[in-house]
């Protein structure tokens, strides 16, 4: 069977450059863009050159969005560092991005056999249906890391990468694309540890190490943060969706994107009720499913993926 073909759409941030490497493994990635998210657009790109050298990937970086649709950028710089990559050693290299303009890239790419994996914030893709309302349309689909059908983790009820930039968000998951949503509800499912950054450490490749590396400084800061050491796998779950999505379940639900509460700006309201008889009579339309949510996956068969991707032969 043919590898899926993908476009990582990415902020690196320690989880997203994981990602980016599993991706690799298990698919054709076709061209990476960046956005400002886990860090500033300079350093994100920097980060996605750097995997692809680390990888010996010849695989193209275009750089998008700086800021969000509205406001100022929003930075994780408690969970990544001020480099989105904090505490990982440099690699040196050469590369440079293929293009400032992520946004040309997404749209000239576009075709019924691309998926579009999307890991940071919203802005590239939001860019592109401005352009183009018709875009999302063109691809398989977008497999998104964001959201929550519960509890947030930048406020109560937001997740990182929809309140860093919600109207590119709602922009999104209104656009009518085939869209699944892997959120904190399912991503908190798959969770690193200090074993999994040992067996890292013990295989001898340079990519082993790296990986090794990033577990160990974001075990270290979320540590602080929040007392244990282990870190949810976000972005990969919304790879594997696409790779390995025998190892999910998903359900079709409805999905909007809150832009005024005062304590809610960012939550992705999720129609979790039965099918209510006769609909929304206020907003006809706005009940109907829009987005495959995904709640559960088999997280020691997904573990297992993603440490060979690193390196590790035998997670056991």
């Amino acid at each position: 069977m043919p590898k899926p073909r993908l476009i990582i759409d990415c902020d690196p941030g320690h989880d997203d450059a994981i990602a980016l490497i599993l991706a690799h493994r298990h698919a054709e990635v076709t061209g990476i863009t960046t956005v400002s998210g886990n860090a500033p657009l300079d350093a994100t790109t920097a980060n996605a050159l750097m995997v692809t050298a680390l990888l010996g990937a010849d695989t193209p970086v275009h750089r998008g969005a700086a800021k969000p649709l509205v406001g100022e950028p929003a930075h994780a710089a408690a969970v990544h560092g001020e480099s989105g990559l904090g505490g990982v050693a440099r690699i040196a290299h050469q590369r440079r991005a293929a293009s400032d303009d992520a946004v040309g890239f997404l749209l000239d790419a576009a075709d019924e056999a691309l998926w579009v994996v999307a890991v940071g914030p919203l802005t590239n893709l939001a860019l592109a249906l401005e352009r183009d309302p018709a875009w999302g349309r063109r691809l398989a689909g977008i497999s998104i890391m964001g959201g929550s059908t519960d509890i947030g983790n930048v406020t109560r009820v937001a997740e990182f990468n929809i309140f860093a930039d919600p109207e590119a968000a709602a922009r999104v998951f209104d656009c009518g694309a085939r869209l699944t949503m892997c959120g904190l509800n399912l991503t908190r499912q798959l969770r690193s540890d200090d074993a999994l950054a040992e067996r890292l450490r013990r295989t001898d490749s340079p990519l082993a190490q790296f990986a090794a590396q990033s577990f160990d400084d974001l075990h270290d800061r979320l540590e602080g943060l929040t007392g244990v050491r282990e870190a949810a796998l976000h972005d990969p779950c919304a790879v594997l969706a696409i790779t390995h999505p025998e190892l999910m379940e998903t359900h079709p639900q409805a999905v909007s994107v809150e832009l005024n509460g005062d304590f809610t700006r960012g939550m992705t309201v999720v129609d979790r009720r039965p099918r209510p008889p006769g609909g929304n009579a206020a907003r006809p339309g706005a009940d109907v499913p829009n987005v495959n949510v995904a709640h559960s996956i088999d997280a020691q068969a997904a573990m297992a993926v993603v440490a060979k991707a690193l390196g590790v032969e035998n997670d056991a």
